[in-house]
């Protein structure tokens, strides 16, 4: 094992685990944070990403998929209006700004969402370790048993014989959300989940690989649009959308409804008891749970009706169904779907089935390692966060440790999404500075 950093003065403030939106947004607002203080003042940060390069959910970066959320919403200007990292600042800079005004939209395409984090991402270049993959973290115990730092243990994803080690006072973990496939289910190049879509449809293609039918199981915004995706790529194909719905349910994006994700509903949401923050989870699911844009319900709509009036049904809705069984044949899938309402059930061939079964957060035990075990929980079982998202440890531990994206049972609806990042990552920073010890002042 090689270390390459020790001591005080190869120890970072900050560390980062992961190098997604979140965990940008912090970069960004530390590196602004170092920019206007004096040398003796900087924070030392870094963060560690294992991908080769800044990816933001690239499998379903559709040619002609829009954002959900505001422009504004980007990784500072909720922050600070007046950064130069505003998407508005990359428009300007990619010769775009007027052409996006004349487009009169709040909703930008993906593709150029995504453009606009790397931009952000380059810019942040120095502060980040690519192919990085964190194996585990060791608790720093100093005298007194007081665990004043963490050493991360770190290998390349492409040299798993090599590992280093980097030691920090606090860490930010912001993995993201892994995806979450139904029980039992065996993934396979016929088996997948939607966040490969774009990939396994281009090797289907250069492979010249015919598909007659796909099943695509969900019934959110992401299986709607994997649904019509493949319905306009495959265009000889049957495309058949299993849910337990009856109908795909458009997303409550209406004024009042969004403001469940402002940053003031974050402090009430947080003081809240137990069972009001339950309750309001449960009333304001539909603004971002199971739930399709009302532009692209009503485009499968159109569709539908269309293929009927030709007597040509290429796309079908098999609502109300639940499949129960899926079988691997030579070249294709026996799929049993069942019809709820009635427990009648039918045997579909298909040639793929593409799981949109949503995300979840990644297990901090599997992050962490050993010092999960530093981290208290509640009844439930769940994490402890403050509101500045630091997880609370027991009194021996002076290291902090910041959660960005597993906080939804303490900070609401937000915690997984875009709407209060550059916020979040402000109050992050904050944190930082308040809790700065004068022994990691002086060390700096």
């Amino acid at each position: 094992m090689e270390t390459l950093l020790s001591g005080p003065d190869g120890t970072y403030d900050i560390l980062g685990i992961g190098f997604g939106p979140s965990n940008l947004a912090l970069a960004i607002a530390l590196a602004e944070h170092n920019a206007r203080v004096p040398e003796s003042e900087r924070l030392r940060v870094g963060f560690l990403e294992k991908q080769h390069d800044f990816g933001w959910h690239r499998g379903m970066l559709l040619d002609d998929a829009t954002m959900q959320v505001s422009f504004l919403k980007d990784l500072v200007t909720m922050r600070d209006p007046a950064s130069d990292f505003s998407f508005l600042c990359f428009l300007k800079q990619s010769g775009r700004l007027v052409d996006f005004l004349n487009h009169k939209t709040l909703f930008p395409l993906r593709i150029e969402f995504h453009a606009y984090f790397e931009w952000a991402a380059a810019r942040m270049r120095d502060l980040v370790e690519y192919s990085a993959e964190v194996v585990s973290v060791e608790p720093v115990t100093g005298e007194g048993g007081e665990v004043h730092a963490f050493d991360v243990i770190v290998r390349d994803p492409e040299r798993p014989e090599r590992t280093f080690i980097r030691r920090a006072r606090n860490l930010c973990v912001a993995t993201g959300l892994e995806p979450h496939l139904p029980p039992g289910t065996v993934v396979s190049d016929r088996v997948w989940h939607n966040s490969e879509l774009l990939p396994r449809v281009s090797a289907l293609q250069e492979a010249g690989t015919r598909v007659r039918r796909a099943l695509v199981l969900g019934a959110g915004q992401s299986a709607a649009e994997t649904a019509d995706y493949l319905h306009r790529t495959f265009d000889q194909a049957e495309i058949c959308a299993v849910f337990a719905k009856y109908g795909y349910t458009p997303a409550d994006d209406s004024p009042f409804a969004n403001q469940i994700f402002d940053p003031a509903a974050v402090d009430t949401y947080f003081g809240a008891p137990p069972q009001v923050k339950q309750s309001l989870l449960d009333y304001h699911r539909s603004t971002n749970y199971s739930v399709v844009d009302m532009d692209l319900i009503e485009s499968l709509y159109r569709t539908v009706y269309r293929e009927k009036v030709r007597g040509s049904e290429r796309l079908r809705l098999l609502r109300a169904s639940r499949i129960r069984e899926v079988r691997a044949l030579d070249d294709r899938l026996r799929v049993e779907v069942e019809f709820l309402p009635t427990g009648a059930r039918e045997v579909i061939e298909a040639d793929l089935l593409v799981h949109a079964t949503g995300y979840r957060p990644q297990d901090i035990g599997a992050v962490l390692g050993r010092a999960a075990k530093l981290c208290l929980r509640d009844e439930e079982d769940e994490v402890r966060i403050g509101r500045d998202y630091r997880v609370l440890t027991p009194p021996n531990v002076s290291a902090g440790i910041y959660l960005q994206g597993a906080g939804e049972h303490t900070h609401g609806l937000t915690s997984t999404l875009l709407s209060t990042t550059a916020i979040r990552a402000g109050e992050i920073r904050d944190s930082l500075l308040a809790h700065r010890t004068p022994r990691a002042r002086a060390a700096t």
